[in-house]
């Protein structure tokens, strides 16, 4: 499958310095010897591979992502000038859907106004909408990142509601998740993205003690924090008696359930379409990754040399692509194969098994997906009575 995705990181720092970050705070260390921001020949360079991509596959849509660290650190006219040039050079036929994700702190009027003139949307990143949820979003000094993150969220929602992408938050099962959900409701996004924190069998997320075990598969019988953190926010989306939002993972997992195709990291077997270019140029897969291992996403590729196809041919890719193929035997066996997909693939490494493995969050997943297929089994009987 060829890639649709292309996230271009404009800069490669971030004005905060969130404690929990896997990609400056994880075992990854390859973001400390690129440049900071991508030079002007970088960016025109992936605009090129990009259209010659879109161009040789025939591509109806590609999806355009800023991102960092903090993209809009690189300026605003950076962002505007690299998606008027992938558009002006990709295919007639051939629509680029641009975001930029955000820790929203950055975000003024006219730099809003500008990014929304060239159809860029602006996803925002928080871990939920009060400021008890971001005390953990510090910048360097150590200072609250709430007050110019809410007020840009807020500006954006207020002033420009047809660039809010919406927001992206990391489940945490300490936090009330009704009060989290209605929290980021009240700022009015028109899309949730709720993920698991990046942890696997080695480096285990918080609240998982499976540090030092061998990988377990469905019908472990361990807690379920995170599923029964998701499954309290999905019962409070569903029964809302009208959709206050969408959330991707809940219409992701319905429409796996109901045999409808979906695209989504962490659940199903839809192929891997994404790809990344570095600030120094060089191909790279997707950043989960590095939350497993240091070089974990390196494909020894560059844009300068390479093309977008010949990252399709790097082994990593060719494994995110080959569907349950690549999974466990226990994966492999399991009846909600087709729904849970085996979880995220960085969710799935172990330092003596690689990657094929089931999810360190295997069990959280299995109560997640039957609670509701249940609910979904509810709601259909009810509509033939």
């Amino acid at each position: 499958m060829p890639f649709g995705q292309f996230i271009v990181k404009v800069h490669g720092r971030c004005n905060l310095a969130c404690r929990y970050c896997y990609l400056y705070e994880g075992p990854d260390r390859t973001w400390r010897d690129r440049p900071a921001a991508a030079a002007p020949a970088v960016l025109d360079r992936a605009a090129e591979r990009i259209a010659e991509h879109a161009t040789a596959h025939r591509l109806s849509g590609a999806a355009l992502v800023l991102h960092g660290g903090e993209p809009l650190l690189a300026g605003v006219d950076r962002l505007t000038a690299l998606c008027d040039r992938v558009r002006d050079l990709v295919p007639a036929g051939c629509t680029v859907h641009a975001t930029v994700q955000t820790n929203a702190t950055l975000l003024t009027d006219a730099r809003v106004a500008a990014l929304a003139r060239h159809g860029i949307r602006v996803g925002i990143s928080l871990d939920g909408g009060l400021a008890a949820h971001n005390t953990r979003r510090t910048d360097r000094a150590g200072r609250p990142s709430w007050s110019a993150a809410s007020r840009g969220t807020r500006l954006l929602a207020d002033r420009y509601p047809g660039a809010y992408a919406g927001i992206l938050t990391v489940v945490d099962p300490r936090s009330d998740p009704v009060e989290t959900y209605e929290s980021l409701l009240a700022l009015r996004p028109p899309a949730l993205d709720l993920l698991l924190p990046h942890g696997n069998w080695t480096n285990p997320p918080p609240g998982l003690p499976v540090a030092g075990t061998t990988p377990t598969g469905p019908g472990s019988g361990r807690p379920t924090p995170y599923g029964d953190w998701l499954t309290t926010v999905f019962d409070r989306w569903w029964r809302a008696g009208r959709r206050e939002t969408r959330v991707r993972l809940f219409e992701e997992c319905l429409a796996l359930l109901l045999g409808l195709p979906a695209a989504t990291e962490s659940l199903g077997l839809h192929p891997v379409n994404a790809v990344v270019v570095e600030t120094d140029g060089t191909i790279e897969q997707v950043d989960s990754l590095k939350s497993a291992y240091d070089t974990a996403a390196a494909t020894g590729l560059d844009i300068f040399r390479h093309t977008f196809d010949d990252a399709l041919r790097h082994p990593g890719v060719a494994a995110r692509q080959a569907g349950a193929a690549a999974l466990a035997d226990a994966c492999r066996a399991c009846p909600l194969l087709n729904v849970c997909g085996g979880g995220h693939y960085a969710h799935r490494y172990h330092a003596a098994h690689g990657f094929t493995n089931p999810s360190v969050y295997c069990a959280d997943l299995e109560r997640l997906v039957r609670h509701i297929a249940g609910r979904l089994s509810e709601a259909t009987a009810g509509e033939h009575r």
